[in-house]
């Protein structure tokens, strides 16, 4: 524990578990968007993937706590750096500029990441919180919440998740060095690739069921 403490009192130690817990975060959501794109394939298949997730009993509830626990980590190195930065350069977000020059996505950093940070909070309370799967589908649940108002607040948050995590994995290759004029483009391209399939699953699941409620019917 002594050398992680060491670690992340230093600025580049910090950057380094920035990088490494965003690249988890990024896989599970790469692993989520896959899973939800069960969703176009109707309701029956969606409600299958989400009964296999269930049927792996005790893996899920310990695989929840080390997901809470890399998010926490990113959310307070995330703090730890942008108060640091503001305070010696007066800038907005430690990782703000890049080789590559100021974008969208690393100016509104501090503030895509606290819509993130609501926008999971209401999620969880929509779906993970109360125990809903043992009353109707989950397929049901999800037309319920996506079929009405709330869907405006998702689409905002996975707005806000896209601008963020395209990003986020231009500074992730930015850390590890991974950094040159003659690829910093191409780099920059494949990173809002990534983003843009993560995001465009959940945008276009949530629009399905906005404008097509009876697709998730079974």
């Amino acid at each position: 524990m002594c050398w992680f403490i060491q670690t992340f009192k230093s600025s580049l130690g910090k950057k380094y578990i920035m990088a490494i817990t965003g690249f988890l975060l990024g896989g599970f959501l790469l692993v989520h968007a896959l899973g939800n794109s069960s969703v176009f394939w109707g309701g029956e298949a969606f409600n299958s993937y989400a009964h296999h997730l269930h049927s792996m009993g005790p893996l899920v509830p310990l695989f929840e706590i080390c997901l809470l626990a890399v998010f926490c980590l990113h959310i307070i190195t995330a703090g730890y750096l942008f108060f640091e930065n503001r305070a010696a350069r007066g800038s907005q977000y430690a990782v703000q500029t890049s080789a590559g020059g100021r974008t969208w996505g690393s100016k509104t950093m501090p503030y895509t990441g606290i819509i993130i940070l609501l926008f999971i909070l209401l999620h969880l309370v929509n779906f993970h919180f109360p125990e809903k799967t043992v009353e109707k589908p989950i397929s049901v649940f999800v037309v319920e919440v996506l079929h009405g108002p709330q869907a405006l607040l998702y689409l905002i948050g996975l707005a806000a998740l896209l601008l963020h995590i395209s990003h986020g994995f231009w500074s992730l290759l930015q850390t590890l060095g991974i950094s040159h004029p003659k690829y910093d483009q191409p780099l920059r391209v494949l990173a809002w690739i990534l983003a843009g399939f993560m995001g465009a699953v959940f945008i276009l699941v949530t629009l399905l069921v906005l404008f097509c409620k009876s697709y998730l019917a079974i």
